[in-house]
Protein backbone atom coordinates (compact mmCIF):
# COMPACT_ATOMS: atom_id res chain seq x y z
CA UNK A 1 0.00 0.00 0.00
CA UNK A 2 1.36 3.56 -0.80
CA UNK A 3 0.77 6.77 0.54
CA UNK A 4 1.47 8.96 -2.70
CA UNK A 5 1.01 11.83 -0.92
CA UNK A 6 4.05 11.65 1.37
CA UNK A 7 5.81 8.87 -0.17
CA UNK A 8 5.44 6.29 2.30
CA UNK A 9 4.89 2.42 1.35
CA UNK A 10 3.32 0.45 3.88
CA UNK A 11 4.16 -3.54 3.72
CA UNK A 12 1.53 -5.07 2.90
CA UNK A 13 1.34 -8.54 3.22
CA UNK A 14 -0.05 -11.80 5.49
CA UNK A 15 3.85 -12.78 5.95
CA UNK A 16 4.71 -9.49 7.50
CA UNK A 17 1.79 -8.75 9.08
CA UNK A 18 1.72 -12.27 11.37
CA UNK A 19 5.73 -11.32 11.74
CA UNK A 20 4.40 -7.94 13.05
CA UNK A 21 2.12 -9.02 15.80
CA UNK A 22 5.17 -11.85 17.08
CA UNK A 23 7.47 -9.34 16.80
CA UNK A 24 5.56 -6.74 18.92
CA UNK A 25 4.15 -9.47 21.94
CA UNK A 26 5.94 -8.62 25.22
CA UNK A 27 6.04 -12.33 25.77
CA UNK A 28 8.23 -13.03 22.79
CA UNK A 29 11.76 -14.53 24.00
CA UNK A 30 14.92 -12.75 22.14
CA UNK A 31 15.80 -15.47 20.26
CA UNK A 32 12.08 -15.09 18.94
CA UNK A 33 12.45 -11.18 18.76
CA UNK A 34 15.75 -11.71 16.74
CA UNK A 35 14.35 -13.99 14.28
CA UNK A 36 11.08 -12.23 13.52
CA UNK A 37 13.23 -8.97 13.01
CA UNK A 38 15.60 -11.08 10.53
CA UNK A 39 13.16 -12.17 9.00
CA UNK A 40 10.54 -8.93 9.07
CA UNK A 41 13.67 -6.82 7.22
CA UNK A 42 14.05 -9.65 4.39
CA UNK A 43 10.03 -8.40 3.50
CA UNK A 44 10.83 -5.01 3.91
CA UNK A 45 13.94 -5.01 1.33
CA UNK A 46 11.79 -7.32 -0.98
CA UNK A 47 9.32 -4.67 -0.83
CA UNK A 48 11.90 -1.63 -0.94
CA UNK A 49 14.15 -3.02 -4.37
CA UNK A 50 11.21 -3.16 -6.11
CA UNK A 51 11.90 -0.27 -8.78
CA UNK A 52 15.58 -1.27 -8.65
CA UNK A 53 16.81 -1.45 -12.32
CA UNK A 54 17.93 -4.07 -13.82
CA UNK A 55 20.47 -5.34 -17.25
CA UNK A 56 20.46 -7.72 -19.54
CA UNK A 57 23.18 -10.75 -19.04
CA UNK A 58 24.22 -14.13 -20.37
CA UNK A 59 24.58 -16.86 -17.89
CA UNK A 60 25.09 -20.70 -18.64
CA UNK A 61 22.79 -23.17 -16.69
CA UNK A 62 23.61 -27.04 -16.88
CA UNK A 63 21.53 -27.22 -20.57
CA UNK A 64 22.77 -24.37 -21.73
CA UNK A 65 22.42 -20.61 -22.51
CA UNK A 66 19.91 -18.34 -20.67
CA UNK A 67 19.35 -14.76 -20.92
CA UNK A 68 19.16 -13.39 -17.35
CA UNK A 69 19.48 -10.50 -15.83
CA UNK A 70 21.93 -8.59 -13.63
CA UNK A 71 21.21 -5.77 -11.03
CA UNK A 72 22.31 -2.30 -12.86
CA UNK A 73 23.51 -0.41 -9.49
CA UNK A 74 25.47 -1.52 -6.16
CA UNK A 75 23.52 -2.13 -3.02
CA UNK A 76 24.40 -0.29 0.38
CA UNK A 77 23.22 -0.92 3.70
CA UNK A 78 23.57 0.95 6.36
CA UNK A 79 22.11 0.35 9.97
CA UNK A 80 21.53 3.34 12.10
CA UNK A 81 23.11 1.44 15.24
CA UNK A 82 22.37 -0.17 17.00
CA UNK A 83 19.52 -1.45 17.07
CA UNK A 84 19.48 -0.98 12.88
CA UNK A 85 21.93 -4.25 13.24
CA UNK A 86 19.02 -6.73 13.51
CA UNK A 87 17.60 -5.57 10.16
CA UNK A 88 21.39 -5.96 8.53
CA UNK A 89 21.62 -9.29 9.56
CA UNK A 90 18.47 -10.30 8.49
CA UNK A 91 18.82 -8.58 4.40
CA UNK A 92 22.66 -9.95 4.31
CA UNK A 93 21.69 -13.18 3.53
CA UNK A 94 19.53 -11.89 0.76
CA UNK A 95 22.11 -9.47 -0.71
CA UNK A 96 25.57 -10.67 0.69
CA UNK A 97 27.16 -8.67 -2.14
CA UNK A 98 26.14 -5.25 -0.37
CA UNK A 99 28.51 -3.00 1.28
CA UNK A 100 27.80 -2.07 4.61
CA UNK A 101 28.01 1.67 6.55
CA UNK A 102 27.15 2.18 9.94
CA UNK A 103 26.01 5.67 10.80
CA UNK A 104 26.16 5.84 15.32
CA UNK A 105 23.59 7.74 16.69
CA UNK A 106 22.13 8.32 20.33
CA UNK A 107 19.32 10.24 21.81
CA UNK A 108 19.64 12.89 24.68
CA UNK A 109 16.58 11.76 26.93
CA UNK A 110 16.35 15.28 27.62
CA UNK A 111 16.17 16.73 24.51
CA UNK A 112 15.15 13.84 21.77
CA UNK A 113 17.39 15.02 19.91
CA UNK A 114 20.22 12.42 18.20
CA UNK A 115 23.87 12.86 19.08
CA UNK A 116 26.40 11.13 16.23
CA UNK A 117 29.00 9.23 17.65
CA UNK A 118 29.96 7.31 14.61
CA UNK A 119 30.11 7.36 10.72
CA UNK A 120 31.96 5.27 8.92
CA UNK A 121 30.65 4.57 4.82
CA UNK A 122 31.01 2.55 1.60
CA UNK A 123 33.45 4.42 -0.50
CA UNK A 124 30.90 3.43 -3.71
CA UNK A 125 27.69 5.64 -1.74
CA UNK A 126 27.31 7.77 -4.49
CA UNK A 127 26.70 4.86 -7.17
CA UNK A 128 24.42 2.78 -5.22
CA UNK A 129 21.39 2.11 -4.24
CA UNK A 130 20.98 3.03 -0.21
CA UNK A 131 19.19 1.56 2.05
CA UNK A 132 19.08 3.11 5.46
CA UNK A 133 17.88 1.01 8.20
CA UNK A 134 16.40 1.56 11.94
CA UNK A 135 13.66 -0.59 13.14
CA UNK A 136 11.45 2.35 14.54
CA UNK A 137 10.52 6.15 13.18
CA UNK A 138 9.50 7.59 16.16
CA UNK A 139 10.17 11.62 16.50
CA UNK A 140 12.41 11.19 13.14
CA UNK A 141 15.13 13.21 14.23
CA UNK A 142 17.62 10.29 14.09
CA UNK A 143 16.54 9.18 10.96
CA UNK A 144 16.63 13.06 9.49
CA UNK A 145 20.27 13.45 10.54
CA UNK A 146 21.57 10.00 9.45
CA UNK A 147 20.12 10.94 5.85
CA UNK A 148 21.56 14.03 6.05
CA UNK A 149 25.00 12.10 6.65
CA UNK A 150 24.51 10.02 3.64
CA UNK A 151 23.67 12.53 1.56
CA UNK A 152 26.40 14.79 2.70
CA UNK A 153 28.82 11.83 1.58
CA UNK A 154 27.13 11.84 -1.95
CA UNK A 155 23.80 9.41 -1.58
CA UNK A 156 21.69 9.90 -4.43
CA UNK A 157 19.04 6.49 -4.30
CA UNK A 158 18.38 6.51 -1.16
CA UNK A 159 15.61 4.84 0.66
CA UNK A 160 14.93 4.89 4.84
CA UNK A 161 13.48 1.16 5.56
CA UNK A 162 11.96 0.95 9.35
CA UNK A 163 9.28 -1.47 10.57
CA UNK A 164 7.54 0.64 12.60
CA UNK A 165 6.90 3.96 12.20
CA UNK A 166 4.03 6.91 13.36
CA UNK A 167 2.71 9.84 11.59
CA UNK A 168 5.18 12.53 13.78
CA UNK A 169 8.00 10.96 12.90
CA UNK A 170 6.36 10.48 8.86
CA UNK A 171 5.98 14.06 8.90
CA UNK A 172 9.24 15.54 10.79
CA UNK A 173 11.28 13.31 8.22
CA UNK A 174 9.56 14.12 4.99
CA UNK A 175 9.96 17.87 6.29
CA UNK A 176 13.93 17.46 5.93
CA UNK A 177 13.58 14.81 3.08
CA UNK A 178 10.78 14.87 1.00
CA UNK A 179 12.70 13.24 -1.34
CA UNK A 180 13.70 10.11 0.42
CA UNK A 181 10.70 7.15 0.00
CA UNK A 182 10.19 5.41 3.60
CA UNK A 183 9.21 2.06 3.67
CA UNK A 184 7.49 0.48 6.80
CA UNK A 185 5.10 -2.82 8.15
CA UNK A 186 2.78 -0.28 10.28
CA UNK A 187 2.05 3.10 10.89
CA UNK A 188 1.06 3.22 14.26
CA UNK A 189 -1.05 6.55 15.97
CA UNK A 190 0.98 8.32 18.19
CA UNK A 191 4.51 8.60 20.46
CA UNK A 192 3.82 8.93 24.44
CA UNK A 193 5.42 11.58 26.76
CA UNK A 194 8.53 10.46 26.38
CA UNK A 195 8.94 9.91 22.53
CA UNK A 196 8.41 6.25 21.98
CA UNK A 197 6.15 4.41 19.43
CA UNK A 198 2.82 3.53 20.64
CA UNK A 199 1.63 0.61 20.77
CA UNK A 200 4.73 0.02 19.17
CA UNK A 201 7.40 -3.07 20.37
CA UNK A 202 9.08 -1.27 22.85
CA UNK A 203 13.10 -0.35 22.68
CA UNK A 204 14.00 -2.42 19.66
CA UNK A 205 17.65 -2.54 20.34
CA UNK A 206 17.44 -3.38 24.23
CA UNK A 207 14.88 -6.13 22.85
CA UNK A 208 17.44 -7.31 20.19
CA UNK A 209 20.55 -7.41 22.29
CA UNK A 210 19.17 -8.00 25.51
CA UNK A 211 20.06 -5.11 27.24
Amino acid sequence: MVDKSSSVTVLDHPLAKAKLAKLRAKGSTTAEFRRRLQEISILLLAEASRSWTVEPATIETPMGSCASHALARPIALVPILRAGLGMLEGMSHIVPEATVGHIGLYRDETTLRPVKYYSRLPTNIAEAEVLLLDPMLATGYSACEAATVLKDAGARALRFICVVSCRPGIEQFHRLHPDVPIITAVIDPELNDVGYIVPGLGDAGDRYFAT
